[in-house]
């Protein structure tokens, strides 16, 4: 049996506040067969102080005559309207989740009772954050973008700390990081999807993807080098105004990426190497027996003159040819026939 990789379909703040657009986002979300539909919570004031700047890509998608937290404020729903797409979601059969940017924000969703924290890229080295985080208990997804390895161990460690009841193995159990690049879009060369294999390896967590890249090509490899969560961000038009519009896959494309996860699922199998049962049928027409390369007349002895290898592959199999060699012939054989000892 496959494993089943958890697909986020990240909806992030591309509803641009507007509840109607976040419902079709939710019901795009379940159509296109993803796990979660995944949302991003924030008191923006709490979070960006009034001289922080816009990224760059910020700017360029949305102009650079306001700051950072006059965008978000025009961004973020207000905190207690989360309640309202939860509900939504069960309705809909999929999975809610948000990423919470402050600690009003993840005390909010934790009540609300969110399946994990996704702690998002730039609050890995906000230690205040990562120590509510652990004390909620709750299974945690981290992203790493614009991390060393060494800021990524001292954020694990301090959320795999033991506490009472748990050990660290058992908290890290519940960890899965997820390889990120915070580039909207990320140029290719940049995804560094193998440091995703190896965190997961060195740290002893789970691992996946939070892709930022245009298409569906990274969020797919990232499944065949064994990710166990994949995130990507969407929208139900790349044409609609703000930062992460152009980044983000249509609906369309977004089903297409959760079908090709699917795939590749069920392509991975196992490591153990054996025949499938859809290819066994096949061994008698592909694989070769002994047959008489000519008449044999029964007490001739068998030679490489006398003997060959052909399909089908339902007689003494060409990898013991040598064992038929030097026997003798119990009756006739005539051209082309399988040899019997």
């Amino acid at each position: 049996m496959s494993r089943h990789v958890v697909v986020i379909a990240e909806a992030g703040v591309n509803h641009n506040a507007d509840p109607d657009l976040a419902l079709k986002m939710i019901k795009a979300a379940k159509d296109a067969g993803a796990d979660y539909v995944k949302f991003q919570t924030a008191v923006p004031e709490l979070v960006i102080s009034s001289v922080a700047p816009k990224a760059t890509y910020q700017e360029e998608t949305t102009g650079a005559g306001e700051s950072q937290l006059d965008m978000c404020r025009k961004l973020h729903f207000p905190i207690e309207y989360y309640r309202e797409l939860k509900k939504e979601c069960e309705k809909a059969g999929i999975g809610f989740s948000s990423t919470p940017f402050d600690l009003v924000s993840l005390e909010f969703l934790i009540e609300l009772g969110i399946d994990f924290i996704k702690v998002p890229s730039g609050e890995i080295t906000n230690r205040l954050f990562l120590e509510a985080v652990a004390e909620s208990g709750l299974p945690v997804v981290l992203s790493t973008g614009m991390s060393t390895f060494e800021e990524v161990e001292r954020a694990v460690n301090l959320l795999s700390a033991p506490r009472e009841g748990e050990t660290h193995e058992e908290r890290l159990s519940r960890i899965t990081l997820l390889q990120c690049n915070t580039q909207y879009p990320t140029p290719f060369a940049d995804v560094n999807l193998l440091a995703m294999p190896e965190m997961g390896r060195r740290l002893g967590v789970r691992y996946g993807y939070s892709d930022h890249t245009p298409g569906i090509e990274a969020s797919v490899a990232a499944v065949a080098l064994g990710a166990s969560v994949v995130e990507k961000h969407f929208t139900l038009s790349n044409r609609l105004p703000g930062p992460d519009q152009k980044a983000s896959l249509e609906p369309a494309q977004l089903a297409e990426m959760v079908k090709a996860i699917r795939n590749v699922e069920l392509a991975l199998g196992s490591p153990q190497k054996e025949v499938s049962p859809s290819e066994r049928e096949n061994i008698i027409v592909a694989r070769k027996s002994v047959v008489a390369a000519r008449d044999i007349a029964k007490g001739e002895t068998f030679t490489l003159e006398n003997i060959t290898v052909k399909r089908p592959g339902n007689g003494i199999s060409a990898w013991d040819i040598q064992d038929v060699i030097g026997r003798e012939a119990k009756r006739d054989f005539p051209y082309d026939s399988l040899i019997e000892l």
